[in-house]
Formats: structure tokens, sequence, C-alpha cells
């Protein structure tokens, strides 16, 4: 159950990471197209797939490096899972 917990956290923490600057700026444009009452789909989409690359960019390594040791982990684990 331990194995579970942690790779439900970790699926929680990188969707977290990468979604939660993009819902951010979404926002943001949003009350500007409120502001300025401009209702048009497209503008919310370049902002918000640029702070998603750049997010994805910065955090890469980070989240490569929780995943490795997600997996190295389950690895070192499976001869106690395989046993039981």
């Amino acid at each position: 159950m331990d194995l579970f917990a942690n790779a439900f956290y970790l699926a929680v923490l990188v969707i977290a990471v990468i979604v939660g600057p993009s819902l951010a700026v979404g926002l943001l444009v949003s009350m500007f197209q409120a502001a300025t009452q401009i209702n048009e789909q497209t503008l919310s989409f370049l902002p918000r797939l640029l702070v998603t690359l750049i997010t994805i960019m910065i955090t890469g390594a980070w989240l490569i490096e929780k995943f490795s040791g997600l997996f190295l982990q389950i690895f070192a684990q499976i001869p106690l899972l395989v046993g039981a």
C-alpha cells in the first residue's frame, strides 16, 4: 500500500506542478477578457501553452528525478513483492 500511496502522491504532484501555472495564467487572461469584453476563445491558448512549456523546461529535471526515485524504489522492492 505504501508503494501505491507514493505513486499516487507523485502523480498528483506532477499534475499540480504542470497544470497549476497554466490554470493561473488562464484565470488572468479570463479576467482580462472580462474587463475588456474581448470574447476570443483562442486568446488564452497561446499564453497557457507557453507557460506550460516553460514550466516543463524549468521543472523537468526535478520531475524526472522524482520519477527515477520512485522507479528505483519499485525495482528495489520487486524481490519482496514477488516473494510474498
